[in-house]
């Protein structure tokens, strides 16, 4: 792809990754990403923000060809992850003159990461200023929204901000502007869900931050850039801390089909009671599905068939992930089989110290369910259903 014209004075000189199907050989790609970088050229001085994947620095040599640009002032380093810092040792390399623009935090982890020498690196504080001559760039601490020295740029004139991972998606397009705002916001929760949700006590405080911000444009560095803020904001607002939905997150495996017609049960018996159940096949499922219905959800219940007396191992997955993330959850339970006996119930919970949950009574049953534990799965329905009156949701 060629640069493309954010607004007057900005170029994207980004890479569209449309075949990445895993990050950090963990999360799913389900529509690849992008790995966005921007140059700005002032009267005075240029300055890139950010560089792309090391496995994209040819489309960035490229760019930074195809635009004939012989000098560069500043490399401004928004977060150490490679994704965005990979082509930092080549983008210094070509501009011997450039100096890098990071937090003090950061500076540590370029060295270490990267290797780049510390005489090219500037540190800016927050709040710290930076003129390209008739443009200038804002630098906004934002420490743990994802990594501790994190920091957002603001280019004044323009009304851009520049927010790094926060408002992002992983999602690649032809689009540089949103123009199909249900998939973006699809992609975008599935990117809060996975990345950004174990940091919204941050995130909260950064949003009210940036509220006394006059902003026209963000211009994140994965996904489409939006041209209409409001959107990702409300978004971002309503994840981090708007009313949960009436609904009960079910991950489970099912071996020999007794847990499956627990599942089944408690789909029902749900259903019975206007609540959404929202099943999830751990041994098909995908997991970024399963972290963006964790965003809003305020109980999960897991479905676990014994395995040598312990919970099944994608189960105990699931809870890792779930402890990991952090997602705002009220109430939780269990239900599952077993053979001959075991401990599902203690190791699950013990997995998951960050969720401060209310544990309803499990339904753990020998073997095959009977009618009596069909009805114990009807009496957990009934006590979610209470505990969901009393908490103030949304419908879903």
């Amino acid at each position: 792809m060629r640069p493309r014209v954010v607004a007057e004075s900005v170029l994207w000189v980004g890479s569209v990754d449309w075949e990445r199907e895993l990050f950090d050989e963990l999360i799913p790609l389900p529509d690849g990403t992008s790995y966005n970088a921007y140059l700005v050229s002032g009267s005075e001085r240029t300055a890139l923000i950010d560089t792309v994947d090391p496995t994209k620095t040819d489309e960035l040599r490229s760019m930074l060809d195809s635009l004939g640009l012989k000098k560069l002032d500043y490399l401004v380093a928004h977060h150490a992850e490679q994704d965005h810092s990979g082509s930092i040792p080549y983008v210094l390399e070509r501009y011997p003159e450039a100096r890098l623009v990071c937090t003090l935090k950061a500076k540590g982890l370029m060295v270490d990461l990267l290797g780049v020498a510390e005489d090219r690196i500037v540190t800016v504080a927050d709040g710290e200023t930076l003129s390209l001559g008739d443009l200038t760039l804002e630098f906004i601490h934002a420490p743990w929204v994802h990594w501790p020295e994190t920091m957002l740029t603001y280019l004044r004139e323009r009304r851009i901000l520049f927010p790094c991972d926060l408002f992002g998606s992983h999602l690649a397009t032809s689009d540089l502007f949103v123009r199909d705002p249900s998939r973006v916001y699809r992609g975008a929760k599935r990117y809060y869900a996975e990345i950004m949700m174990p940091f919204r006590t941050n995130i909260a405080k950064h949003l009210e931050r940036l509220a006394s911000y006059d902003i026209g444009i963000i211009a994140p560095s994965h996904g489409p850039l939006h041209d209409s803020p409001r959107f990702i904001i409300d978004a971002y607002r309503d994840w981090v801390s708007g009313p949960l939905s009436n609904k009960v997150v079910i991950p489970y495996v099912s071996m020999h089909g007794s847990t499956q017609v627990l599942v089944d049960r408690l789909i029902s018996a749900l259903s019975d009671l206007d609540i959404m159940a929202v099943p999830h096949r751990l041994s098909t499922g995908d997991t970024g599905r399963l972290a963006m219905e964790l965003v809003d959800a305020p109980s999960v219940v897991l479905g676990t068939p014994t395995v040598l007396a312990g919970a099944h191992p994608l189960v105990a997955y699931a809870a890792v992930l779930a402890n990991a993330l952090r997602p705002r959850l009220q109430f939780a339970s269990i239900v599952g089989s077993y053979g001959w006996g075991g401990k599902a119930v203690e190791q699950l919970l013990a997995l998951v110290p960050n969720l401060k949950v209310e544990v309803l009574d499990p339904v753990i049953v020998k073997g095959y369910p009977r009618e009596q534990d069909l009805t114990a799965i009807d009496g957990l329905a009934a006590r979610i259903a209470e505990k969901h009156r009393g908490a103030g949701l949304k419908a879903a």
